[in-house]
């Protein structure tokens, strides 16, 4: 990890984003350090559930076994399996035997939708989450996740799109709530212009973030350039300085 980048960052949070919650990471490793280990259950858990521990300072890993929910396991790189009927599962269900989610209305939309959706196999044991200020040198993270209400996702959101004469530097795929903060901002790394991920729409995984919350997953490269931009892009201007004193008094 770039201490500088590190400080930088943080000073440059404060400034800017007052009194907003500083963002997680995660990055793949196969010695987790310190990182408390998610414990392994027969019983469902939410990976967003446990993350909440790491947006209060305490990191922590998952292996395959941490990563108790089917959705974790596939979305973190963990494998490529899916439970049975899952077609089903994602629509309306099996009666007497598999309740719908009714997130797609047939199991023929489900079965599509998965064979153009991308997958990856996970590049190491253990995915370690940490807060920003948590990082340590030997450290590489490789997506900044950000918990943020609509001022600050607006902030992000333009801050992302500054360098490119594009409409969607910022997507916001289908995908469970994991999958927005790991699966897709994780593949983005490689692109030549990589964009961030809007997420946390997912029903399912809403009653473990606060309301009024989504996420905003920015691949490591294109987080550094945004950092870079701040002192010359839109945050120096009157129009945000508006929002940046509504921020104040929200988080004062």
């Amino acid at each position: 990890m770039d201490e500088q980048l590190k400080r930088e960052f943080m000073a440059q949070w404060e400034r800017y984003f007052p009194g907003a919650e500083l963002p997680i990471t995660f990055f793949y490793t196969d010695s987790p350090g310190e990182a408390e280990r998610a414990p392994g259950s027969i019983a469902h858990r939410c990976l967003i559930c446990d993350l909440a521990k790491v947006r209060s300072g305490t990191p922590m890993c998952f292996d395959a076994e941490g990563a108790v929910c089917g959705g974790a396991k596939r979305y973190l790189g963990f494998t490529q399996e899916l439970s049975a009927n899952f077609d089903h599962f994602l629509s309306y269900g099996i009666p007497g035997k598999v309740e719908g989610e009714r997130y797609k209305k047939t199991p023929e939309l489900v079965r599509e939708l998965i064979a153009k959706s991308p997958h990856f196999d996970a590049p190491a044991k253990f995915i370690v989450f940490k807060r920003w200020d948590t990082l340590e040198a030997t450290d590489d993270p490789a997506v900044v996740i950000f918990f943020a209400p609509p001022d600050v996702l607006s902030g992000l959101f333009t801050l992302s799109g500054y360098e490119v004469a594009s409409t969607e530097a910022v997507i916001a795929p289908f995908a469970a709530g994991c999958g927005s903060i790991v699966q897709y901002p994780y593949l983005e790394r490689g692109k030549d212009q990589p964009r961030s991920v809007l997420g946390m729409f997912d029903v399912s995984a809403r009653p473990w973030v606060p309301e009024g919350v989504l996420t905003f997953a920015v691949p490591m490269p294109k987080f550094t350039r945004m950092v870079a931009d701040m002192d010359e892009s839109f945050l120096i201007t009157e129009s945000w300085n508006k929002v940046r004193k509504r921020l104040v008094k929200s988080t004062g």
